[in-house]
């Protein structure tokens, strides 16, 4: 099974792949891993990635493609793969199809958890962390017992900057603006399968299961 999962920041992509992966016995690939991967490896193209990276920018499409060609090469992608956090482009999409065909195969399906826009901000915005111990909560999915203060070490809880509401409306139209047009590309190729991410995280596995097919009741 070849997948490509798609959501915006706070759809739950990340308990999804955990949970799919060990289902479907396939290795979850991320952009960040496989950057990880080839910096350790000292890859040539890994060199270049931290070369960007070291200076804070992004990783240009020839780079980034190059390292996702280096890592479905690898033993253990021949039987399948769930890519996360790419393609996040429509010119990326189209050099994975090439990638692929090259390789004799081609995607399966590509799942998009769908949240609205609400939920998203309030999922981003509600993370608090311990200025002691680091350890996290989230104000409406997993509450200390008393509020703002945390449960190990009885330190003050605090939101970071990067989870502000003005954070979060950023990213966010970040990724709709990346993401739309590649979106209605794999629509149009007829593999999009659309989730409802605002059920309960079992049921969205359940959904998924579905329409790759699979009855995991």
């Amino acid at each position: 099974m070849r997948l490509l999962l798609m959501g915006p920041p706070g759809a739950g992509k990340g308990t999804q792949a955990e949970v799919l992966t060990e289902r479907l016995a396939v290795p979850h690939i991320s952009t960040g891993d496989m950057f990880r991967k080839a910096i350790r490896e000292g890859t040539e193209l890994g060199r270049k990635a931290k070369e960007f990276m070291d200076a804070g920018q992004l990783v240009p499409d020839d780079v980034t493609i190059g390292i996702v060609r280096e890592r479905l090469a690898e033993p253990d992608c021949r039987q399948g793969f769930l890519l996360d956090g790419f393609p996040r482009t429509v010119p990326q999409a189209k050099a994975l199809d090439e990638t692929l065909a090259d390789m004799g195969v081609g995607l399966d399906a590509v799942i998009n958890i769908e949240v609205s826009r609400a939920r998203l901000v309030e999922r981003l915005t509600g993370r608090r962390v311990c200025r002691g111990c680091g350890a996290t909560y989230h104000v409406v999915f997993n509450p200390p017992q008393q509020a703002g203060t945390c449960d190990q070490c009885g330190r003050e809880l605090y939101q970071r900057s990067d989870d502000s509401v003005e954070t979060a409306e950023n990213r966010l139209e970040v990724y709709h603006q990346q993401t739309a047009p590649l979106i209605a590309y794999y629509q149009d190729k007829g593999l999009l399968r659309q989730v409802d991410g605002e059920q309960p995280i079992h049921q969205v596995l359940m959904d998924i299961g579905r329409c790759l097919g699979r009855d995991w009741s």
